[in-house]
């Protein structure tokens, strides 16, 4: 095979048509509008008007969490024994994406219950919706691999992915509480507001999905995309394979910084700022992601991803003590600035931790022989929600400690509590994200692993070919 074939394999091949980029884009459009509803919401729900209190929640997320972040490497493995006319990865946006709907609406249900059975109600919705959302979240990653092999493709791909993903998140926090406010009779703590906004926003879910899953392809097929691996083999692409490792580490550190912000803004502004209505204009500032996120290829094409993703973790923690800044002078400017700041960094994160995921499986098939696109991938979610988890329960447990009481006036240990969480351990998770990534060296050698692997995989189609005869 001559030095020049690989390159054209790699670099011409597999390029996804427009419909299909936009139909996956819409995948992670989908999830954001259902779990950045549960995710930024839920607690301020369940303190303010489930009536339960802020150690308890706390409590509840780091348990339902720990539980349900074992779930991830569940679904990596049946993705990995999955074979269907479909696909390994397609199939579960037909097969769940309904009861993920119906699990979020039930988390902001509000049955009449003993304080007792409230917190068994929280609990059991709780785990289910997590449960759920990795059975549809996770296969938007595993799938990338499958949709091309073309390394700036799957940049493209994702970074369209990310912007419609954040399209999805700005929409959903800056107009759930102007909805439940709606359907509430004006009020931002009505349950049947909760309730009914909820509703709306599975139905809308479910047709989404539906929209993604016939509008997709699984085209890399590879011997081991042909069959189902069993689980010692698949482990086995996690052998040595220091790429992934380093990015489940940032997955992780940098969702229990971006869960502890996203759960106390509403508190924030209600209680630090004297004004709740400027959490759904600042949570709308979200958009400004976008400009980070479109300009993500280019960038990361230019300077390389690992690069392009540490100057975007720079920008978070530069966004977090502008924010410290505006906390300290009760100033809405300032806090704007460094919100958008913060925004744009992590706009460049966003995009780029599921391609690096994508390289990940290459990698452990360059040195493994193995390629397990599910349960690669699917640690991702497990850490995600780990660090989501903990990101909770230190929400809580500062909460709790620093003496919130839900709807009243707090004193100043529960607001320097609020702005502990609002702006201090996000910053921490910023920071420890950026020390790691200094450690990943991918970029340096992907033009070779693409070349091995793109050879590796001709070879074995041509064997396999001939063997059909």
């Amino acid at each position: 095979m001559s030095e020049n074939a690989p390159k054209v394999a790699v670099s011409e091949k597999n390029m996804v048509p427009w419909n299909e980029r936009i139909a996956y884009s819409f995948s992670d459009f989908a999830c954001n509008l259902s779990f950045q509803m549960v995710g930024t919401y839920l607690m301020i729900f369940y303190t303010d008007t489930f009536g339960l209190s802020a150690a308890a929640v706390g409590t509840l997320f780091l348990v339902a969490r720990i539980v349900d972040a074992f779930d991830g490497p569940f679904w990596g493995i049946m993705i990995d024994h999955t074979h269907t006319k479909w696909g390994k990865s397609r199939p579960y946006w037909l097969w769940f994406s309904i009861p993920f709907a119906v699990f979020c609406v039930l988390v902001f249900t509000t049955p009449s219950m003993s304080l007792t059975w409230k917190l068994v109600w929280a609990y059991i919705t709780y785990i289910g919706v997590d449960v759920l959302y990795s059975a549809v979240n996770i296969p938007i990653t595993s799938i990338l691999p499958s949709l091309t092999s073309n390394p700036q493709e799957r940049v493209t791909l994702s970074t369209i992915r990310q912007f419609m993903g954040t399209a999805g998140a700005t929409i959903i926090t800056g107009i759930t509480l102007t909805m439940v406010a709606f359907f509430g009779h004006g009020s931002t703590t009505s349950a049947r507001g909760w309730f009914i906004w909820a509703l709306i926003v599975g139905i809308i879910v479910v047709v989404i999905f539906g929209f993604v899953f016939k509008n997709t392809t699984e085209r890399v097929q590879t011997k081991s995309s042909r069959r189902s691996i069993p689980i010692k083999e698949s482990l086995r692409a996690l052998k040595r394979n220091w790429p992934w490792a380093i990015i489940i580490f940032i997955n992780f550190i940098y969702w229990m910084g971006m869960q502890t912000r996203s759960q106390v803004t509403v508190y924030f502004f209600k209680y630090n700022m004297h004004d709740a209505t400027l959490a759904s204009f600042v949570l709308s500032l979200q958009i400004v992601a976008l400009v980070a996120v479109v300009l993500t290829p280019w960038t990361s094409k230019l300077i390389g991803k690992r690069n392009t993703m540490l100057a975007g973790m720079i920008l978070a923690v530069v966004g977090q003590l502008l924010l410290s800044l505006g906390a300290n002078n009760l100033s809405v400017p300032m806090i704007i600035v460094a919100t958008i700041v913060g925004y744009l960094g992590t706009g460049y994160v966003s995009g780029l931790i599921a391609v690096m995921l994508a390289d990940a499986v290459d990698y452990g098939e360059w040195k493994n022989g193995v390629r397990a696109e599910g349960i690669v991938t699917s640690f991702s979610s497990f850490s995600a929600k780990l660090g989501m988890g903990i990101g909770g329960v230190i929400t809580g447990w500062i909460l709790s400690a620093t003496g919130y009481v839900a709807n009243q006036t707090q004193t100043a240990g529960a607001l320097h509590g609020i702005e502990l969480n609002y702006i201090w351990v996000p910053l921490l998770g910023f920071a420890l994200s950026g020390i790691a990534l200094m450690f990943y060296h991918v970029d340096g050698i992907e033009k070779k692993m693409q070349s091995d692997l793109a050879e590796k995989h001709a070879r074995e189609n041509a064997e396999d070919a001939k063997d059909g005869e």
